[in-house]
């Protein structure tokens, strides 16, 4: 396993950063989090058509630059680092690898370029009302008439399923578990945007990153893939579902340590920079053990997704836990750093705490994923 950083990946990581400085500070963020759609169209159409962050990840013939999951992460840290508001992580994340996990060449070929070039918002309504992010938990149902598929039932917390243009629905036929895409019309507000489509916002804890509850009433789909093949495929994408959001926790804990230090050098009582007090070098250098910790373990779930498919599942695991652990120590030390202002409306620290808890949510918490790597070692183990 080599995680060593390239030039190439420096230079990425760079670029970036440079971009979300000027696109996503934190009084863009604030802004953000108080409009309908939750993020910026002209920003997420720069970071895919300018600088083709979107198809990073994608094969070329559809125009994305035919990189791997390892160039992807940076970009995926760096939004952590910045609590960027796009819909990176529903479209890029989700809905691209499970349409090129489906094997559908005639999907592919109609979505993907879309995605890459930005004009499209896609995810992956997967989660049921149970909170389950699971295939074996999904009911909703899709029957086959004489004008086609028809999908009924209720998926929640998708990630941006109040604007995405493009939804990829899991749903149970008599073979078993396909995907069935529904196209909607765009924008926030607008209505529901199909046949039997109704879309309604969630409140969140964390209100940089939108999640709604879809609701199918005999809303016309399109099958992708082979009818009732689609399990292998959606767990693959929740694997990498998984390292993605491990990979931005890890951007995000590694923030708010700056943040603490930052402020640990600047702040004077009893005549000396609190940082220059044990218990808070202790708080501090503890802090960036368990940082650096975790982003060790999210790269590795990253060279797994591209190196190593037969160890995905426990790389994705390990990363998971870890880097929620991480950045919900991470964001609370901050807090108790900066004292009794590291809660108030006005300072950023609250902004990542909430991101820090919402995300440990996503994709299963940490607990589920040790006992996931648990039972992946156990049968693993000889006889």
């Amino acid at each position: 396993m080599d995680l060593s950083v390239t030039p190439e990946l420096a230079e990425l990581r760079r670029t970036v950063r440079d971009f979300l400085a000027k696109a996503s500070p934190e009084a863009e963020v604030r802004r953000l989090m108080d409009t309908d759609e939750g993020y910026d169209a002209d920003v997420w159409r720069a970071l895919a058509a300018d600088l083709g962050l979107a198809g990073l990840a994608l094969p070329e013939r559809y125009g994305g630059a035919g990189c791997g999951f390892v160039e992807l992460g940076v970009v995926l840290e760096e939004a952590g680092r910045a609590l960027l508001c796009a819909p990176i992580l529903s479209t890029v994340v989700l809905a691209a690898p499970t349409l090129l996990a489906l094997g559908d060449e005639a999907a592919c070929a109609d979505y993907l370029p879309a995605i890459a070039a930005g004009e499209t918002v896609a995810t992956l309504a997967l989660t049921e009302p149970s909170g389950l992010p699971s295939a074996d938990a999904v009911t909703t149902t899709a029957t086959r008439g004489a004008d086609g598929w028809r999908l009924t039932g209720t998926t929640a917390f998708v990630l941006d399923g109040h604007t995405a243009t493009l939804l990829l629905v899991p749903a149970r036929t008599g073979a078993g578990l396909g995907v069935f895409a529904v196209e909607a019309r765009p924008g926030a507000g607008l209505g529901d945007g199909a046949p039997g489509l109704r879309r309604r916002p969630q409140a969140t804890l964390d209100q940089t990153r939108r999640q709604a509850t879809l609701t199918f009433d005999a809303t016309p789909a399109r099958l992708l893939g082979e009818e009732g093949a689609a399990g292998p495929a959606l767990s693959r994408v929740l694997d990498l579902a998984a390292v993605a959001t491990a990979t931005e926790q890890a951007g995000g804990a590694a923030r708010v340590l700056d943040m603490a230090v930052d402020y640990a050098k600047t702040r004077v009582q009893f005549g000396r920079p609190i940082g220059s007090f044990q218990a808070v070098k202790h708080k501090l250098a503890d802090l960036h053990l368990e940082v650096e910790s975790a982003r060790s373990a999210a790269y590795a779930g990253l060279w797994a997704a591209d190196e190593d498919p037969a160890g995905l599942r426990e790389a994705a695991s390990l990363a998971k836990a870890c880097c929620g652990d991480a950045f919900v120590r991470a964001a609370a030390e901050n807090i108790q750093v900066h004292g009794g202002i590291g809660v108030t409306w006005e300072h950023p620290g609250h902004l990542y705490f909430k991101r820090a808890h919402g995300s440990a949510q996503l994709f299963g918490n940490a607990a589920h994923h040790r006992q996931r790597l648990a039972e992946l070692v156990l049968a693993g183990l000889p006889d």
